[in-house]
């Protein structure tokens, strides 16, 4: 199980940035979305590299005890950065370019000095887990451990202030997906706290070990999940919301799909069902198959019927959408039992081609789920009539 979640939750950004890479490739001047596939890159990247199998793989094909402690470390302190650049991008403002190459140069500075310090450090024994406490006290490698957890401290920090400031300004998906990322920010600044605490115990001779070992990683990974949902939020969240009016929509016009289903199979008149598909697309076969079917039915529709069942609830009701919703669906259920029946339609007495509005569809679906039944006043039918 060693690494297991590491992989996994590694696996997981990579689909992530997967899912962004045909964007990048439409549009490869957009800073702001090449910031974000940097920004799931490295999350991803960090999770991989510090997994206890290939700290292992990397020391041992390197040479090196203990190489993949600053490569590690590089990987976090980059994908820091990379999301407090991806913020200022987001934001926008007069001076974008400038801030980011300040960012960009200091923690540039930040990596090179990870580098030296590591190179002119000792570091014989290969540590998996407790680099940062066991080498607390070695000269350059103690400075290397407290130059990256406090250049990530700093990061997440002004990361989460932004956000979360920024928050207050705008609303919908926006932002929800920075207090999303606020909170990833926080949840993330866990780990640099962690662990200086617990190399700052070392330091008065107390072992703290198992705060770095095994407290900080669950802030890391935990904070970049939740730091990457909120950066995918506002780019998945306008979809999201399409998604959920089609499924809505698609459900609500199950009723009058069934009424038509008997008909559309017998006469061969639906699609085949999409499978594995989008909301949208479901919906569409769904109107498709509804459509078919009301166009076969044309010549069934009874105006009489139509017009008294109509007048009957408008009385009733007084609700205009309401009374012409009714109609349709006791005209509908009407046609398709003549035509089940073989009954031929007559030229007297019909809609004349009349079909409803499709932004109708759903009410008359509505009125055939209710099932309620109202006598007409001029001819005695009974028919399917909504709430009243």
């Amino acid at each position: 199980m060693s690494g297991l979640i590491n992989y996994t939750s590694s696996g997981v950004l990579l689909i992530g940035l997967a899912a962004k890479l045909p964007d990048l490739a439409r549009d490869r001047r957009d800073p702001f979305l090449r910031a974000i596939c940097v920004v799931t890159a490295l999350a991803s990247l960090c999770f991989l590299l510090s997994a206890p199998p290939t700290v292992g793989a990397i020391n041992r094909v390197s040479g090196i005890p203990n190489l993949a402690a600053p490569l590690t470390y590089t990987s976090i302190t980059a994908y820091s950065a990379a999301s407090l650049v991806l913020v200022v991008y987001w934001k926008g403002g007069a001076n974008v370019r400038r801030s980011v190459r300040y960012w960009v140069l200091g923690y540039a500075l930040v990596l090179l000095g990870i580098a030296t310090t590591f190179a002119l450090g000792e570091a014989p024994e290969e540590r998996r887990t407790d680099f940062d406490t066991y080498y607390a006290n070695s000269p350059f490698t103690a400075e290397m451990i407290v130059l990256y957890l406090v250049a990530h401290l700093t990061a997440v920090t002004v990361t989460a202030v932004r956000c979360l400031s920024w928050a207050r300004e705008v609303s919908g998906w926006l932002r929800a997906g920075l207090l999303t990322m606020g909170a990833g920010t926080v949840v993330s600044a866990g780990y640099s706290v962690s662990k200086l605490v617990a190399v700052t115990a070392r330091w008065g001779g107390r072992d703290w070990a198992a705060l770095s070992s095994q407290v900080s990683p669950g802030f890391a990974g935990l904070g970049a999940l939740i730091t990457v949902v909120g950066i995918l939020l506002p780019l998945a969240g306008p979809t999201l919301g399409v998604w959920q009016h089609s499924r809505r929509a698609y459900v609500r016009l199950g009723p009058l799909e069934r009424e038509l289903d008997e008909m559309l199979t017998r006469r061969n008149l639906r699609l085949r069902r999409p499978y594995w598909a989008s909301p949208d697309l479901l919906l569409l076969w769904r109107q498709t198959s509804i459509s078919n079917g009301l166009g076969f039915l044309d010549g069934h529709f009874d105006l009489h019927l139509y017009e008294e069942t109509r007048a009957a609830v408008l009385e009733a009701t007084g609700d205009q959408d309401q009374a012409e919703a009714t109609a349709w669906a006791a005209v509908i259920a009407t046609a398709a039992r003549e035509e089940r029946d073989g009954k031929q339609p007559s030229d007297s007495g019909r809609l004349g081609g009349r079909l409803p509005e499709p932004a109708a569809l759903v009410r008359i679906s509505e009125a055939l789920r209710a099932g309620t039944v109202v006598t007409t006043p001029l001819r005695g039918r009974s028919v399917t009539r909504g709430p009243v």
